[in-house]
């Protein structure tokens, strides 16, 4: 005969498992309207001279709070379970978290005294940690934490961005954003040579990163043809 209690433990399981992935949901729907919030504003940015970018970041600085404040909710829920377990449901959600937060670091946003708001500052990933209040590349112990991967899958959005963002700062008549974004990206992507990556999905978007350089630097020589790349003492 077998037990009866065996299936009832299985069931007990089963139903805490579900009601972890119920509250993980909401916490998660939660997240993604902030995200999606700040997303969209920072999209504006292709549309807006960059001595206008102030008000706009404060809207986006608005939203990135939001952000903040979820991902500590989620931080604080999921670390009482296994973070293999469920961590599939939030990676996407907080590599966008983690490229508004960049993008609106690198457009000057996010600034303090220690760290004035010029365009060009690039957030580390320990950076990203200390924004959001959670643990980085965690070894020690089974909680959540923000990964490397997420960290650089992130940056990768940014530069998908940039790339459009230069293109689009010529038309606005920012020929200098356009260097320097054309700089920036070239950096990164001479930077993300060293790595040994092993991420297949990762591997495959940094490969994607050299087509965001060429086009950036289609646009730069473009301008260096029509004498419009601004001295250096301008920029």
């Amino acid at each position: 005969m077998i037990d009866p209690a065996l299936f009832e433990q299985l069931k007990s399981k089963i139903e805490e498992d579900a009601s972890v992935r119920k509250e993980l949901d909401q916490i998660l729907d939660d997240l993604n309207q902030h995200v999606s919030f700040t997303q969209g504003v920072l999209s504006r940015i292709h549309s807006t001279p960059r001595s206008k970018y102030a008000p706009l970041l404060g809207q986006v600085e608005g939203g990135i709070k939001n952000e903040i404040e979820t991902i500590g909710r989620l931080s604080a829920f999921a670390s009482q379970y296994p973070y293999y377990k469920y961590n599939h449901k939030w990676q996407r959600m907080v590599q966008d978290a983690i490229s508004t937060v960049i993008l609106c670091a690198w457009l000057g946003g996010l600034s303090s005294e220690s760290t004035p708001g010029e365009v060009g500052r690039l957030l580390t990933l320990e950076d990203i940690g200390a924004l959001f209040g959670v643990p980085v590349d965690l070894k020690d112990r089974d909680a959540f934490h923000i990964t490397i991967e997420e960290y650089l899958l992130g940056l990768i959005n940014v530069i998908d961005d940039l790339s459009r963002l230069a293109v689009n700062s010529v038309t606005l008549g920012d020929t200098a954003m356009a260097v320097q974004i054309s700089a920036f990206i070239k950096d990164l992507h001479a930077g993300f040579q060293v790595l040994n990556l092993k991420n297949d999905i990762l591997r495959k978007r940094v490969d994607s990163i050299k087509y965001a350089v060429k086009k950036v630097e289609d646009v730069v020589y473009d301008l260096s043809l029509r004498n419009l790349i601004p001295a250096p003492e301008a920029q």
